[in-house]
């Protein structure tokens, strides 16, 4: 019989490509460093091939390691997939299931949807993780998340998506700024007059997309870290912004001196849906809380 590589090898190896040191590799996966390498040598004696090039104490994965990596990846999931299968006796809907949110969403929704799961689905157990939709997309390829909330359009190589809402955006202003020439057309309105999040958050590419917000000089060059922040500039009158409606409907503007109204360049709003691996086994419980989720998004995000 052929010898073949085992899953603790793998899961070695991930732990190597993970932290990219043989010590702290080995800390993560409770062994000793000299069984670790142990491990790493034979699984290459087992593939007959060179998955890492060496010098004295550094290494670097080889290009065949790291395509050896990314296929390891995929069976470790799927053996995870395997044991939590059996565990909840193969049926959907049961047992832990992952969710990424991106910060420009999860404060406004994951609250429902965790009730909506406890009350539907008893026997799931949802774990929740806000992050970047980048940060979130590359959990997802590593088998660390089942499933990412996020803005779209978005570049998510070859998971699948699906749009689940719209969101609108709203222009909000201090109430005494209200006829103060905002209702017109963006290029009437003062330079550096527009606040937006930090770049990283993609609300802010929907937002310029979307309310056409491309002339750069409207923008102010400070960038907020969150919708609260941008709450607080806007009304302490320092300029105005585009929120979505989800946060406007969850109260955000509560207890401030903000109003808001539709942009001068007429409807705009940014798409909401979900990303997930095409390739896992849980496709029946990623379209059931998908399902879940567009319902919970219909009633947040009403004008």
């Amino acid at each position: 019989m052929k010898r073949l590589p085992s899953i603790k090898q793998m899961q070695y190896l991930l732990a190597l490509h993970e932290h990219q040191h043989f010590g702290r590799a080995a800390e993560a996966c409770f062994i000793g460093q000299s069984t670790l390498s142990a491990a790493i040598a034979n699984l290459e004696e087992t593939l007959d091939a060179q998955l890492l090039e060496r010098d004295h104490k550094t290494f670097i994965f080889t290009s065949l390691g790291e395509d050896i990596v990314r296929q390891a990846r995929g069976i470790i999931e799927q053996c995870e997939e395997l044991s939590q299968f059996a565990q909840c006796q193969g049926k959907p809907m049961s047992g832990p299931f992952r969710l990424g949110c991106i910060p420009t969403i999860a404060p406004f929704v994951l609250s429902d949807i965790m009730a909506q799961c406890r009350q539907q689905f008893p026997e799931l157990q949802l774990l929740l993780r806000e992050d970047t939709s980048d940060n979130s997309l590359h959990a997802l390829a590593e088998g660390r998340l089942d499933m990412v909330l996020l803005a779209l359009p978005y570049e998510t190589g070859a998971f699948h998506t699906e749009v689940l809402a719209q969101d609108p955006f709203q222009l909000v202003m201090h109430r005494d700024w209200q006829g103060a020439g905002f209702e017109q057309d963006i290029s009437h309105w003062p330079d550096e007059s527009i606040f937006l999040l930090e770049r990283e958050h993609c609300l802010t590419g929907h937002a310029v997309k979307a309310c056409e917000l491309e002339d750069n000089r409207k923008v102010n060059p400070f960038f907020a870290t969150s919708l609260h922040t941008l709450t607080q500039m806007v009304n302490n009158k320092l300029g105005v912004t585009f929120m979505p409606q989800l946060a406007i409907n969850a109260g955000l503007l509560q207890g401030t001196d903000l109003i808001c109204q539709a942009p001068a360049t007429g409807p705009a709003s940014r798409d909401i849906g979900v990303a997930w691996r095409p390739t896992s086994s849980k496709l029946h419980s990623y379209r059931v809380l998908a399902e879940l989720i567009r319902l919970v998004l219909q009633v947040k995000c009403q004008l």
